[in-house]
């Protein structure tokens, strides 16, 4: 099958890329409006940049149904803050029920039940369920047309990491105890210690 990305329906080239680059890890992205009111979203489209300085990044899409910006992309360019709180399997589900498109004046966090904790460098909220937080600040954000299908990608400077003490050894973190997942194509999750094998550089 030999396709070229500018004869496919956006929704189509969405399933090509989530279906292709997998698993993803999952940034589970908290930020505050100009109220102070908490969002909590997930986003799969996320990975790191560098570790000096310490860069992060994800790409919010735009909204499906009428290319609205999502109210995490609002709120980080009103405030240059957010919290990338990592998703261990424990707190999948409700992760997952923080991707319904709740109105701008719901808090998620508290809607699905998770708990706010006020973090230490940044006025966003981490959720404490989560094991690792990377408190951010806005370092860059790219804009990527303005309809369905588009997106941003925004970049975080890491100001501070909390890794909770029964994963941290002697600098790493201990994967088995951290319970990471990621996220596959459509529904489909996955824990990526299910099966893992090691290779050795040479």
């Amino acid at each position: 099958m030999e396709i070229s990305p500018e004869t496919l329906e956006w929704k189509d080239a969405y399933k090509l890329l989530v279906g292709s680059i997998l698993p993803r890890p999952i940034a589970f992205v908290s930020t505050i409006d100009a109220n102070g009111i908490a969002n909590a979203a997930p986003f799969s489209f996320f990975t790191a940049i560098c570790a000096d300085p310490m860069l992060i990044c994800f790409s919010p899409m735009r909204r499906g149904t009428d290319g609205a910006k999502k109210d995490t992309l609002v709120n980080i360019e009103s405030t240059g803050q957010f919290v990338i709180n990592i998703v261990s399997e424990s707190m999948a589900a409700q992760m997952n029920d923080c991707a319904i498109e709740f109105a701008s004046s719901v808090d998620e966090i508290e809607e699905v039940n998770l708990t706010k904790e006020q973090s230490i460098k940044v006025k966003v909220p981490r959720i404490k369920e989560s094991l690792v937080h990377l408190e951010c600040e806005l370092y860059q954000v790219l804009h990527f047309g303005d309809k369905p299908g588009a997106g941003s990608l925004v970049i975080g400077k890491v100001i501070h990491v909390h890794v909770n003490d029964e994963l941290y050894d002697k600098g790493r973190i201990d994967t088995l105890k951290l319970q990471p997942i990621g996220r596959m194509a459509g529904n489909t999750f996955t824990n990526p210690l299910a099966k893992t094998f090691d290779m050795i550089r040479k």
